[in-house]
Protein backbone atom coordinates (compact mmCIF):
# COMPACT_ATOMS: atom_id res chain seq x y z
CA UNK A 1 0.00 0.00 0.00
CA UNK A 2 1.09 3.42 -1.29
CA UNK A 3 2.10 5.67 1.92
CA UNK A 4 0.10 8.93 2.72
CA UNK A 5 2.15 11.71 4.46
CA UNK A 6 -0.47 14.71 5.35
CA UNK A 7 0.86 18.33 4.63
CA UNK A 8 1.66 20.33 7.65
CA UNK A 9 -1.42 23.07 8.09
CA UNK A 10 0.71 26.24 8.20
CA UNK A 11 0.45 27.92 11.04
CA UNK A 12 1.42 31.33 10.77
CA UNK A 13 2.31 32.29 14.59
CA UNK A 14 4.89 29.72 14.95
CA UNK A 15 7.71 32.06 13.77
CA UNK A 16 9.65 30.02 17.45
CA UNK A 17 13.10 28.93 15.56
CA UNK A 18 16.00 28.38 18.16
CA UNK A 19 18.12 31.17 16.23
CA UNK A 20 15.10 33.57 15.61
CA UNK A 21 14.08 37.11 16.42
CA UNK A 22 10.66 36.78 14.69
CA UNK A 23 8.80 35.23 17.41
CA UNK A 24 7.68 38.58 18.76
CA UNK A 25 6.58 40.02 15.45
CA UNK A 26 2.86 40.68 15.45
CA UNK A 27 0.37 38.19 13.70
CA UNK A 28 -1.05 39.20 10.71
CA UNK A 29 -5.04 40.58 10.84
CA UNK A 30 -5.83 37.77 8.79
CA UNK A 31 -4.07 35.07 11.16
CA UNK A 32 -6.26 33.03 13.83
CA UNK A 33 -5.29 33.88 17.09
CA UNK A 34 -4.12 30.91 19.57
CA UNK A 35 -6.81 30.94 22.14
CA UNK A 36 -8.93 30.05 19.81
CA UNK A 37 -7.24 28.33 17.26
CA UNK A 38 -6.74 25.58 19.90
CA UNK A 39 -10.29 25.47 21.04
CA UNK A 40 -11.25 23.21 17.91
CA UNK A 41 -9.97 19.54 17.86
CA UNK A 42 -9.59 19.62 13.64
CA UNK A 43 -7.26 22.24 14.72
CA UNK A 44 -5.21 20.04 17.14
CA UNK A 45 -5.12 17.61 15.30
CA UNK A 46 -3.64 19.61 12.23
CA UNK A 47 -1.20 20.94 14.64
CA UNK A 48 -0.04 17.75 15.84
CA UNK A 49 0.41 16.36 12.16
CA UNK A 50 2.61 19.59 11.93
CA UNK A 51 4.84 18.48 13.63
CA UNK A 52 5.21 14.85 12.10
CA UNK A 53 5.95 17.50 8.60
CA UNK A 54 8.50 19.33 10.62
CA UNK A 55 10.33 16.25 11.31
CA UNK A 56 10.13 14.73 7.80
CA UNK A 57 11.58 17.68 6.55
CA UNK A 58 14.55 17.61 9.19
CA UNK A 59 15.91 14.19 8.27
CA UNK A 60 15.46 15.10 4.16
CA UNK A 61 16.29 18.90 4.08
CA UNK A 62 18.57 19.21 1.01
CA UNK A 63 22.29 19.02 1.63
CA UNK A 64 21.61 20.11 5.40
CA UNK A 65 19.32 16.51 6.48
CA UNK A 66 19.76 15.36 10.02
CA UNK A 67 19.51 11.89 8.99
CA UNK A 68 22.94 12.00 6.60
CA UNK A 69 24.64 15.02 9.24
CA UNK A 70 24.39 12.25 11.80
CA UNK A 71 26.02 10.01 9.90
CA UNK A 72 29.12 10.95 8.65
CA UNK A 73 31.53 11.16 11.14
CA UNK A 74 31.27 7.19 11.71
CA UNK A 75 33.57 4.67 10.28
CA UNK A 76 30.67 2.67 8.04
CA UNK A 77 30.44 5.74 5.35
CA UNK A 78 32.09 8.18 3.37
CA UNK A 79 31.28 12.05 2.46
CA UNK A 80 32.53 11.47 -1.38
CA UNK A 81 30.16 13.39 -3.48
CA UNK A 82 32.16 14.93 -6.27
CA UNK A 83 35.34 15.91 -4.65
CA UNK A 84 37.03 16.95 -1.85
CA UNK A 85 35.02 20.11 -2.04
CA UNK A 86 31.81 19.11 -2.89
CA UNK A 87 29.55 20.62 0.29
CA UNK A 88 32.35 21.58 1.85
CA UNK A 89 30.38 21.65 5.17
CA UNK A 90 29.96 18.05 5.33
CA UNK A 91 33.59 16.96 3.76
CA UNK A 92 34.44 18.40 7.39
CA UNK A 93 32.08 16.78 9.64
CA UNK A 94 33.02 13.28 7.40
CA UNK A 95 36.83 14.30 8.13
CA UNK A 96 36.50 15.30 11.67
CA UNK A 97 38.34 18.78 10.35
CA UNK A 98 38.04 22.26 10.40
CA UNK A 99 34.39 21.37 11.79
CA UNK A 100 33.55 25.18 12.69
CA UNK A 101 31.18 27.11 15.14
CA UNK A 102 29.14 28.29 11.40
CA UNK A 103 28.92 24.76 9.79
CA UNK A 104 25.59 25.14 7.76
CA UNK A 105 24.76 21.56 8.13
CA UNK A 106 25.45 21.51 11.71
CA UNK A 107 23.54 24.41 12.19
CA UNK A 108 20.50 23.54 10.62
CA UNK A 109 20.37 20.02 12.54
CA UNK A 110 20.37 22.17 15.61
CA UNK A 111 17.50 25.02 14.08
CA UNK A 112 15.61 22.75 12.72
CA UNK A 113 14.75 20.20 15.94
CA UNK A 114 14.30 22.98 18.34
CA UNK A 115 11.83 24.35 15.82
CA UNK A 116 9.90 21.07 15.69
CA UNK A 117 10.49 21.36 20.03
CA UNK A 118 8.71 25.03 19.49
CA UNK A 119 5.69 23.59 17.59
CA UNK A 120 5.43 20.59 19.97
CA UNK A 121 5.35 22.81 22.97
CA UNK A 122 2.79 24.94 21.28
CA UNK A 123 0.35 21.96 21.62
CA UNK A 124 1.37 21.18 24.75
CA UNK A 125 1.12 24.88 26.64
CA UNK A 126 -2.33 25.61 24.99
CA UNK A 127 -4.36 22.14 25.28
CA UNK A 128 -3.00 21.02 27.97
CA UNK A 129 -6.24 22.51 30.59
CA UNK A 130 -8.03 22.07 28.31
CA UNK A 131 -11.60 19.55 27.82
CA UNK A 132 -10.54 18.75 24.08
CA UNK A 133 -11.48 14.56 23.70
CA UNK A 134 -8.48 14.48 21.45
CA UNK A 135 -6.06 16.41 24.49
CA UNK A 136 -4.55 13.59 25.65
CA UNK A 137 -3.37 11.77 22.66
CA UNK A 138 -2.15 15.31 21.32
CA UNK A 139 -0.38 15.79 24.20
CA UNK A 140 1.38 12.42 24.27
CA UNK A 141 2.28 12.74 20.34
CA UNK A 142 3.81 16.15 21.29
CA UNK A 143 5.52 14.92 23.97
CA UNK A 144 7.18 11.87 22.37
CA UNK A 145 8.60 14.58 19.39
CA UNK A 146 10.00 16.68 22.18
CA UNK A 147 11.15 13.76 23.61
CA UNK A 148 12.79 12.70 20.53
CA UNK A 149 14.48 16.13 19.12
CA UNK A 150 16.06 16.66 23.06
CA UNK A 151 17.51 12.79 22.79
CA UNK A 152 18.54 14.09 19.44
CA UNK A 153 20.21 17.28 20.42
CA UNK A 154 21.90 16.07 24.01
CA UNK A 155 23.35 13.14 21.61
CA UNK A 156 24.97 15.41 19.53
CA UNK A 157 25.61 18.21 21.02
CA UNK A 158 25.99 17.31 25.10
CA UNK A 159 24.42 19.84 27.40
CA UNK A 160 21.78 22.07 25.10
CA UNK A 161 19.14 24.67 26.78
CA UNK A 162 15.84 23.12 27.89
CA UNK A 163 12.95 25.15 26.27
CA UNK A 164 9.63 23.57 27.86
CA UNK A 165 7.59 26.91 27.02
CA UNK A 166 7.00 29.55 24.07
CA UNK A 167 8.68 32.05 24.68
CA UNK A 168 6.33 35.68 24.69
CA UNK A 169 9.38 38.23 24.91
CA UNK A 170 12.67 38.80 24.28
CA UNK A 171 13.86 38.49 27.76
CA UNK A 172 12.32 34.68 28.24
CA UNK A 173 14.42 33.63 24.49
CA UNK A 174 17.41 33.83 26.38
CA UNK A 175 17.99 30.55 27.71
CA UNK A 176 21.11 28.39 29.73
CA UNK A 177 21.86 25.16 28.64
CA UNK A 178 20.97 22.66 30.36
CA UNK A 179 22.94 19.27 31.61
CA UNK A 180 22.57 16.50 29.65
CA UNK A 181 21.26 14.63 33.19
CA UNK A 182 18.97 17.35 33.15
CA UNK A 183 17.92 17.13 29.90
CA UNK A 184 17.48 13.36 30.13
CA UNK A 185 15.33 13.72 32.89
CA UNK A 186 12.91 15.49 31.15
CA UNK A 187 12.81 13.40 28.35
CA UNK A 188 12.17 10.27 30.55
CA UNK A 189 9.44 12.81 32.02
CA UNK A 190 8.03 13.09 28.84
CA UNK A 191 8.10 9.80 27.50
CA UNK A 192 6.09 8.43 30.47
CA UNK A 193 3.61 10.63 29.75
CA UNK A 194 3.42 9.45 25.81
CA UNK A 195 3.61 5.46 26.62
CA UNK A 196 0.24 5.96 28.89
CA UNK A 197 -1.88 7.84 26.34
CA UNK A 198 -0.56 7.23 23.40
CA UNK A 199 -2.62 4.31 21.09
CA UNK A 200 -0.76 0.90 20.47
CA UNK A 201 0.42 0.44 17.02
CA UNK A 202 -2.34 0.15 14.31
CA UNK A 203 -2.59 -0.43 10.37
CA UNK A 204 -5.04 3.13 9.86
CA UNK A 205 -2.41 5.33 10.83
CA UNK A 206 0.90 3.47 10.45
CA UNK A 207 3.31 6.42 10.05
CA UNK A 208 1.68 7.77 14.44
CA UNK A 209 3.91 6.88 17.06
CA UNK A 210 2.88 3.81 19.27
CA UNK A 211 2.99 3.15 22.95
CA UNK A 212 5.50 0.48 21.64
CA UNK A 213 7.15 3.23 19.94
CA UNK A 214 7.66 4.97 22.83
CA UNK A 215 8.42 2.18 25.16
CA UNK A 216 11.26 1.22 22.55
CA UNK A 217 12.87 4.69 22.77
CA UNK A 218 12.48 5.15 26.84
CA UNK A 219 14.22 1.59 27.05
CA UNK A 220 17.20 3.16 24.88
CA UNK A 221 17.46 6.34 26.85
CA UNK A 222 18.06 4.35 29.37
CA UNK A 223 20.39 2.17 27.94
CA UNK A 224 22.24 5.41 26.44
CA UNK A 225 22.71 6.30 30.34
CA UNK A 226 23.99 3.14 31.17
CA UNK A 227 20.99 2.42 33.49
CA UNK A 228 20.52 -1.05 31.81
CA UNK A 229 18.36 -2.89 34.60
CA UNK A 230 15.84 0.08 34.42
CA UNK A 231 15.74 -0.48 30.12
CA UNK A 232 14.92 -4.30 30.21
CA UNK A 233 11.31 -3.76 31.37
CA UNK A 234 10.39 -1.06 28.36
CA UNK A 235 12.09 -2.80 25.80
CA UNK A 236 11.38 -6.51 27.39
CA UNK A 237 7.50 -4.89 26.87
CA UNK A 238 8.02 -4.41 23.26
CA UNK A 239 9.95 -7.67 22.77
CA UNK A 240 6.75 -9.35 23.91
CA UNK A 241 4.20 -7.42 22.04
CA UNK A 242 2.90 -9.15 19.22
CA UNK A 243 2.55 -6.04 16.71
CA UNK A 244 6.46 -5.53 16.55
CA UNK A 245 8.56 -7.88 15.15
CA UNK A 246 11.43 -8.17 12.50
CA UNK A 247 10.64 -8.35 8.89
CA UNK A 248 11.16 -11.85 7.23
CA UNK A 249 14.54 -10.88 5.25
CA UNK A 250 17.19 -8.02 5.75
CA UNK A 251 15.81 -6.90 2.20
CA UNK A 252 12.54 -6.52 2.81
CA UNK A 253 13.14 -3.58 5.71
CA UNK A 254 13.61 -1.22 2.96
CA UNK A 255 11.43 -2.24 0.15
CA UNK A 256 8.76 -0.31 -0.79
CA UNK A 257 6.52 -2.32 0.04
CA UNK A 258 7.21 -3.13 3.51
CA UNK A 259 6.90 0.57 4.34
CA UNK A 260 5.53 1.09 7.45
CA UNK A 261 5.61 -2.39 8.33
CA UNK A 262 5.92 -4.93 11.36
CA UNK A 263 9.82 -4.27 12.09
CA UNK A 264 9.16 -0.19 12.20
CA UNK A 265 9.14 1.65 15.22
CA UNK A 266 9.32 5.27 13.93
CA UNK A 267 9.38 6.16 10.10
CA UNK A 268 8.98 9.05 8.15
CA UNK A 269 6.63 9.02 5.36
CA UNK A 270 7.32 10.50 1.51
CA UNK A 271 5.99 10.51 -1.80
CA UNK A 272 6.44 10.44 -5.42
CA UNK A 273 2.95 12.18 -6.30
CA UNK A 274 3.98 15.93 -6.36
CA UNK A 275 5.99 15.30 -9.15
CA UNK A 276 9.38 17.06 -7.81
CA UNK A 277 11.65 18.28 -11.03
CA UNK A 278 14.56 21.03 -11.76
CA UNK A 279 11.50 23.14 -12.45
CA UNK A 280 9.66 22.91 -9.36
CA UNK A 281 11.81 21.71 -6.30
CA UNK A 282 11.93 23.91 -3.54
CA UNK A 283 15.82 24.15 -2.64
CA UNK A 284 16.13 25.10 1.37
CA UNK A 285 12.18 24.73 1.40
CA UNK A 286 9.31 21.81 1.70
CA UNK A 287 8.88 19.21 -0.27
CA UNK A 288 6.94 16.30 0.01
CA UNK A 289 9.37 13.98 -1.84
CA UNK A 290 12.79 12.59 -0.48
CA UNK A 291 15.13 14.83 -2.20
CA UNK A 292 17.91 13.27 -0.04
CA UNK A 293 18.04 9.68 -1.51
CA UNK A 294 19.22 11.46 -4.75
CA UNK A 295 21.91 12.98 -3.30
CA UNK A 296 23.04 9.89 -1.69
CA UNK A 297 22.65 7.47 -5.38
CA UNK A 298 26.00 6.53 -6.62
CA UNK A 299 27.07 9.50 -9.19
CA UNK A 300 26.52 9.35 -12.72
CA UNK A 301 29.05 11.49 -15.02
CA UNK A 302 29.81 7.87 -16.63
CA UNK A 303 31.25 6.94 -13.72
CA UNK A 304 29.05 4.01 -11.92
CA UNK A 305 26.79 2.11 -14.15
CA UNK A 306 24.37 0.70 -12.05
CA UNK A 307 21.28 0.32 -14.26
CA UNK A 308 21.49 -3.72 -14.04
CA UNK A 309 20.99 -3.73 -10.64
CA UNK A 310 18.17 -1.71 -10.65
CA UNK A 311 19.36 1.82 -9.20
CA UNK A 312 19.56 5.48 -10.86
CA UNK A 313 22.45 7.51 -10.70
CA UNK A 314 22.69 10.21 -7.96
CA UNK A 315 25.29 12.59 -7.09
CA UNK A 316 27.92 10.34 -5.08
CA UNK A 317 27.48 11.11 -1.75
CA UNK A 318 27.26 8.52 1.01
CA UNK A 319 29.60 5.71 -0.17
CA UNK A 320 30.51 2.58 1.87
CA UNK A 321 33.77 2.62 3.86
CA UNK A 322 36.32 -0.80 2.87
CA UNK A 323 36.06 -1.29 6.53
CA UNK A 324 32.32 -2.02 6.51
CA UNK A 325 33.19 -4.52 3.60
CA UNK A 326 35.39 -6.03 5.22
CA UNK A 327 33.07 -6.73 8.68
CA UNK A 328 30.59 -8.06 6.09
CA UNK A 329 33.39 -10.37 4.66
CA UNK A 330 34.66 -11.14 8.25
CA UNK A 331 31.39 -12.57 9.51
CA UNK A 332 30.28 -14.03 6.38
CA UNK A 333 27.15 -12.08 6.63
CA UNK A 334 26.02 -12.14 2.50
CA UNK A 335 22.26 -11.60 2.86
CA UNK A 336 22.77 -8.16 5.12
CA UNK A 337 25.57 -6.87 3.18
CA UNK A 338 23.47 -7.51 -0.15
CA UNK A 339 20.82 -5.70 0.70
CA UNK A 340 23.29 -3.30 2.31
CA UNK A 341 26.33 -2.62 -0.10
CA UNK A 342 27.44 -3.95 -3.66
CA UNK A 343 31.51 -4.26 -3.72
CA UNK A 344 33.06 -3.52 -7.63
CA UNK A 345 33.15 -6.87 -8.35
CA UNK A 346 29.86 -7.85 -7.81
CA UNK A 347 28.46 -4.94 -9.65
CA UNK A 348 30.60 -6.17 -13.14
CA UNK A 349 29.50 -9.89 -12.16
CA UNK A 350 25.90 -8.08 -12.40
CA UNK A 351 26.33 -6.60 -15.78
CA UNK A 352 27.23 -3.00 -14.36
CA UNK A 353 30.29 -1.03 -14.29
CA UNK A 354 32.90 1.28 -12.81
CA UNK A 355 35.05 3.64 -14.72
CA UNK A 356 37.20 5.86 -12.28
CA UNK A 357 38.58 7.56 -15.25
CA UNK A 358 35.55 9.52 -15.88
CA UNK A 359 35.83 11.43 -12.58
CA UNK A 360 38.18 14.61 -11.81
CA UNK A 361 41.70 13.64 -11.65
CA UNK A 362 40.42 9.74 -12.70
CA UNK A 363 39.98 8.92 -8.77
CA UNK A 364 36.24 8.59 -7.42
CA UNK A 365 36.63 11.01 -4.08
CA UNK A 366 35.81 8.66 -0.99
CA UNK A 367 35.01 5.61 -3.17
CA UNK A 368 36.94 2.44 -1.11
CA UNK A 369 35.57 -0.01 -3.81
CA UNK A 370 31.14 -0.18 -3.09
CA UNK A 371 28.67 0.90 -3.56
CA UNK A 372 25.26 1.47 -1.03
CA UNK A 373 21.95 -0.33 -1.42
CA UNK A 374 20.17 0.28 1.46
CA UNK A 375 18.96 3.91 1.05
CA UNK A 376 20.24 4.22 -2.68
CA UNK A 377 18.62 5.24 -6.26
CA UNK A 378 15.73 2.33 -6.31
CA UNK A 379 14.10 2.54 -9.31
CA UNK A 380 10.63 1.58 -8.09
CA UNK A 381 11.00 4.21 -5.01
CA UNK A 382 10.54 6.73 -8.20
CA UNK A 383 7.68 8.24 -10.24
CA UNK A 384 7.31 6.17 -13.85
CA UNK A 385 6.35 9.02 -15.54
CA UNK A 386 9.42 10.52 -16.51
CA UNK A 387 9.68 12.41 -13.16
CA UNK A 388 12.41 10.64 -11.36
CA UNK A 389 15.52 12.02 -10.44
CA UNK A 390 14.17 14.74 -7.27
CA UNK A 391 10.88 12.36 -6.69
CA UNK A 392 11.88 9.31 -4.06
CA UNK A 393 9.00 8.18 -1.84
CA UNK A 394 11.97 6.58 0.31
CA UNK A 395 10.76 6.42 3.25
CA UNK A 396 13.45 6.95 6.53
CA UNK A 397 13.46 4.37 9.33
CA UNK A 398 14.46 6.21 12.27
CA UNK A 399 13.84 3.66 14.96
CA UNK A 400 12.87 -0.51 14.16
CA UNK A 401 12.59 -3.09 16.07
CA UNK A 402 15.69 -4.93 15.10
CA UNK A 403 18.03 -1.48 16.83
CA UNK A 404 15.39 -2.58 19.95
CA UNK A 405 16.66 -6.15 19.87
CA UNK A 406 20.59 -5.30 20.08
CA UNK A 407 20.05 -2.45 22.94
CA UNK A 408 17.88 -5.21 24.73
CA UNK A 409 20.69 -7.60 24.30
CA UNK A 410 22.94 -4.55 25.72
CA UNK A 411 20.96 -3.95 28.66
CA UNK A 412 20.79 -7.57 29.12
CA UNK A 413 24.43 -8.25 28.93
CA UNK A 414 25.72 -5.43 31.04
CA UNK A 415 23.08 -6.22 33.93
CA UNK A 416 24.54 -9.61 33.83
CA UNK A 417 21.83 -11.42 32.22
CA UNK A 418 24.03 -13.28 29.21
CA UNK A 419 21.31 -15.85 28.21
CA UNK A 420 18.20 -13.19 27.82
CA UNK A 421 21.14 -11.45 25.55
CA UNK A 422 22.18 -14.09 23.32
CA UNK A 423 18.50 -14.53 22.73
CA UNK A 424 17.69 -11.29 21.58
CA UNK A 425 21.32 -10.94 19.99
CA UNK A 426 20.35 -14.11 17.97
CA UNK A 427 16.98 -13.02 16.53
CA UNK A 428 19.14 -10.87 14.14
CA UNK A 429 21.71 -12.99 13.77
CA UNK A 430 19.58 -15.47 12.44
CA UNK A 431 17.72 -13.03 10.65
CA UNK A 432 20.84 -12.11 8.37
CA UNK A 433 21.18 -15.83 7.28
CA UNK A 434 23.87 -16.14 10.57
CA UNK A 435 24.35 -18.82 13.05
CA UNK A 436 23.46 -18.06 16.60
CA UNK A 437 26.08 -17.13 18.94
CA UNK A 438 27.58 -20.10 21.44
CA UNK A 439 26.10 -20.36 24.79
CA UNK A 440 29.74 -20.02 25.44
CA UNK A 441 30.11 -16.54 24.55
CA UNK A 442 29.44 -14.45 27.59
CA UNK A 443 30.55 -11.55 29.39
CA UNK A 444 32.61 -9.11 27.38
CA UNK A 445 33.37 -11.30 24.57
CA UNK A 446 29.15 -10.85 24.21
CA UNK A 447 29.19 -7.59 24.37
CA UNK A 448 31.96 -7.35 21.57
CA UNK A 449 29.84 -9.61 19.28
CA UNK A 450 26.22 -7.21 19.92
CA UNK A 451 28.85 -4.24 19.03
CA UNK A 452 29.36 -5.80 15.69
CA UNK A 453 26.43 -6.97 15.26
CA UNK A 454 25.24 -3.52 15.17
CA UNK A 455 27.77 -2.38 13.25
CA UNK A 456 26.24 -4.41 10.51
CA UNK A 457 22.88 -4.32 10.77
CA UNK A 458 22.58 -0.55 11.53
CA UNK A 459 25.46 0.58 8.55
CA UNK A 460 24.39 3.80 6.91
CA UNK A 461 21.87 5.01 9.52
CA UNK A 462 23.25 7.05 11.44
CA UNK A 463 24.25 5.13 14.36
CA UNK A 464 27.25 4.13 14.41
CA UNK A 465 29.49 6.98 15.91
CA UNK A 466 27.31 7.62 18.78
CA UNK A 467 27.55 4.33 19.54
CA UNK A 468 31.18 4.12 19.80
CA UNK A 469 31.73 8.04 21.52
CA UNK A 470 29.30 6.37 24.72
CA UNK A 471 31.00 2.74 24.51
CA UNK A 472 34.67 4.83 24.92
CA UNK A 473 35.50 3.08 21.35
CA UNK A 474 36.04 6.12 19.13
CA UNK A 475 39.74 6.85 19.90
CA UNK A 476 40.53 3.06 18.87
CA UNK A 477 38.05 2.53 16.32
CA UNK A 478 38.78 6.33 14.43
CA UNK A 479 42.54 5.79 14.69
CA UNK A 480 44.68 7.63 12.09
CA UNK A 481 41.15 9.32 10.30
CA UNK A 482 41.64 12.55 11.60
CA UNK A 483 38.98 12.10 14.89
CA UNK A 484 40.59 13.19 18.58
CA UNK A 485 37.98 13.56 21.80
CA UNK A 486 36.43 16.94 20.66
CA UNK A 487 34.53 16.01 18.06
CA UNK A 488 32.32 13.91 20.31
CA UNK A 489 29.97 16.74 20.34
CA UNK A 490 29.40 18.96 17.55
CA UNK A 491 29.85 22.88 18.19
CA UNK A 492 26.82 25.07 19.48
CA UNK A 493 26.07 26.88 16.15
CA UNK A 494 27.50 30.46 16.55
CA UNK A 495 24.35 31.78 15.76
CA UNK A 496 22.81 30.46 18.57
CA UNK A 497 25.61 31.74 21.29
CA UNK A 498 25.19 35.43 19.32
CA UNK A 499 20.87 35.35 19.73
CA UNK A 500 20.89 33.67 22.98
CA UNK A 501 21.53 36.22 25.49
CA UNK A 502 22.42 33.68 28.38
CA UNK A 503 25.10 31.98 26.18
CA UNK A 504 28.59 33.14 25.57
CA UNK A 505 31.24 31.83 24.12
CA UNK A 506 32.62 30.25 27.35
CA UNK A 507 29.16 27.76 26.56
CA UNK A 508 31.05 27.01 23.40
CA UNK A 509 31.91 22.60 23.70
CA UNK A 510 35.27 21.88 24.14
CA UNK A 511 38.19 22.43 21.23
CA UNK A 512 35.84 24.80 19.25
Amino acid sequence: MKKIFLPLIVISFLGILACSEDFTTNLRPDVQDLESFFLEEENVESAVIGIYDLMQYNYSRDWHSAFFVKLLPGDDANCAGGNAGDQSQLQDIDDYVNVSTSNASIASVWDLFYRTIALSNLVITNIEGSSLANKDRAIAEAKFMRAWCYFELTTMFGDVPLRLSVPTTTEEFGLKKSSRADVYAQIENDLTVAIENLLEKNATENFRVSKGTAKALMGKVLVFQEKYSAAIPFLESVILDPSHDLEAAPGDVWSVHKEFGVESLFELGYISTTARDWGNIAWGGRNESNLHIQLMGPRGDGIFDVAAIGLLNGWGFNLPTSKLAAAFTASGDIDRKNATLMIEADLITAGGGVDQSAAPGGVVWDYEGAIRVKYSTKSEDTSVDGVRELNYSTNFRLFRYAEMLLLAAEAYNKAGQDDAARTELNKVRVRAGLTPVSTSLTGNDLFEAIVNEKFLELAHEGQRFWDLVRWGKASTELAGTGYSSKNDLFPIPITEIDKNSELTIADQNPGY
